[in-house]
């Protein structure tokens, strides 16, 4: 099942649906491709006359989200075919010494290939606070509460992302890549905090957000 392809309605019922997936992972990726869209938006509707001295950087703005928008949905289908790559390997026999060999390494692969999915998430999410804070300093005043939930939802997803990565890395032996995707995240983690209290203090209109 290609996730991107299904109407917002079919997405929401697999995602209610008792199965696993899609699951937080790549509804974290959806987050983050709304807030890349929003600044599109955002963006493009900065123009005309009035804003004629921030129209070749509102273009640039635009393409930029669009490709991180791509990006993320992207990672909306990698994270559930993640996900299925680790069931799959659980569900290799197990009988003798050989197969239960075989079956640990799938395993480890499997989980580090679904920690390294979000982390992928949230890397591209990062990348949007600087887009949504361009759009809510020099954008379109009349869609400047877009800018600002194109913030917010940037944070949800780098959060959203983070918390799949380290739920996978608690299962994972490599003690050296556990180490260094856990410093990566906490520092992704303290930098979207930061950058979305700072753009959200930009606006009056989110003061009471804070």
């Amino acid at each position: 099942m290609n996730l991107t392809e299904l109407s917002i309605e079919e997405f929401l019922a697999e995602t209610a649906s008792s199965s696993p997936a899609p699951g937080g992972g790549s509804v974290a990726a959806l987050a983050g491709a709304l807030s890349a869209a929003l600044a599109s938006m955002v963006a493009k509707l900065t123009d005309g006359e009035k804003y004629a001295d921030v129209s070749a950087e509102m273009k640039e703005i635009a393409q930029r989200a669009e490709k991180l928008k791509d990006g993320l949905c992207a990672c909306i289908r990698k994270d559930t075919d993640s996900f299925s790559q680790y069931m799959a390997a659980l569900r290799l026999p197990k009988e003798s010494e050989e197969e239960r060999a075989v079956r640990r390494e799938a395993m480890q692969k499997g989980l580090k290939t679904a920690a390294t999915v979000p982390l992928e998430t949230a890397e591209l999410a990062l990348e949007i606070f600087g887009l949504s804070e361009a759009v809510v300093r020099r954008g379109n005043k009349n869609a400047l509460s877009d800018g600002l939930v194109s913030a917010i939802l940037a944070k949800a997803a780098v959060y959203g992302a983070l918390l799949n990565v380290k739920i996978n890395l608690g299962g994972i032996k490599d003690e050296k890549f556990v180490a260094d995707v856990t410093a990566r995240a906490e520092e992704m983690r303290r930098l979207a905090a930061c950058r979305e209290r700072e753009i959200l203090h930009m606006a009056e209109l989110s003061a009471e957000f804070e």
